[in-house]
């Protein structure tokens, strides 16, 4: 019989019993530690560690089909050092994952969180000219800060909105500026002008703690800022001591530094929104993100390359 798989065991609903026709496939839950064996593939979540004391109990390992467009999971180095390949799921989730960010913008900038709790603890006396007031879009600036698949399909939204589009990137992106006269400016010149900061950046060393008290205090005063890629770029205590301050008027957040933990003063401030890491939360998505995961393994262990690699191997 060929060498087994193993592969998170919330996604068996998405991919059925026989996900890699000819393996047999042990489902692991989260809570499970990674086992050790001669496993060919492995399809872990997110939330499941993937370094070199994993890897060392893995010896007939040939890939790491992570169910995620982020690998920040994985220790890349130990994976190339043993010549693995890591692929991702990357475009399946593009579109799902702008909508939620929009879905936050939209909810922190006509303050829903604070219209909601007035309503459920029968606080509204009626409509006044003053309640409530937030952000409008149209002629409002969005400052997109890394200006990738997730970060464009947000920008081409805000076009409806008649949102005015910044960026900032490593690199020019010319088709993204023609399709919707975006401009391209270093951090903290978009930090300064934009009235929503949206962050969709990967985690890395470079971009851990990225936004910290300097870079909050460089944001324009009543900017919000939305988080729906890695909740270690925003330090948490930075964030909370900038919205108390009234430096900031609010955030969106669907991810956190030490999830499934959030910090208590984030869920009970009036003008941040808080949600549980559900940027692909669609069906759509999801059973694209597992079936694209699956593809990867399928494909690796007939001999065939990769479709989504991350570390060729």
């Amino acid at each position: 019989m060929s060498n087994p798989v193993l592969i998170a065991a919330e996604l068996r609903d998405l991919l059925g019993d026989d996900p890699v026709p000819g393996h047999p496939v042990e489902w692991i839950p989260a809570s499970v530690p990674t086992p050790t064996g001669n496993y060919v593939a492995i399809v872990p979540l997110l939330s499941r560690w993937i370094g070199g004391e994993q890897l060392k109990g893995l010896p007939d390992l040939r890939i790491v089909a992570n169910c995620a467009v982020g690998v920040d999971n994985i220790d890349l180095v130990a994976a190339e050092m043993r010549r693995l390949i890591v692929t991702n799921t990357p475009d399946v989730l593009t579109e799902a994952t702008a909508d939620l960010t929009w879905a936050l913008i939209l909810a922190v900038a006509r303050r829903l969180k604070e219209g909601l709790q007035l309503i459920a603890e029968d606080g509204w006396t009626g409509w006044h000219p003053m309640q409530l007031l937030g952000l409008e879009m149209r002629g409002a600036t969005l400052g997109i800060v890394g200006a990738g698949r997730i970060g464009q399909a947000v920008g081409r939204r805000a076009v409806a909105f008649g949102m005015r589009v910044i960026y900032a990137d490593r690199v020019r992106r010319p088709e993204f500026e023609a399709e919707v006269d975006a401009i391209r400016q270093d951090l903290a010149g978009l930090l300064a002008a934009a009235d929503v900061v949206s962050i969709h950046v990967p985690a890395s060393t470079g971009t851990r703690g990225m936004f910290a008290e300097r870079r909050l205090a460089q944001m324009k005063e009543g900017a919000l800022l939305i988080n729906t890629s890695r909740g270690e770029i925003v330090r948490e205590s930075a964030l909370i001591a900038a919205l108390e301050r009234g430096r900031l008027a609010g955030a969106g957040l669907d991810v956190y530094a030490d999830e499934p933990v959030v910090p208590p003063a984030l869920v009970r401030h009036p003008r941040v929104v808080t949600l549980p890491h559900l940027g692909s939360a669609t069906t759509r998505a999801r059973s694209g993100m597992a079936t694209l995961a699956a593809r990867n393994v399928r494909a690796v262990l007939a001999g065939e390359p990769p479709l989504t690699p991350v570390v060729a191997g």
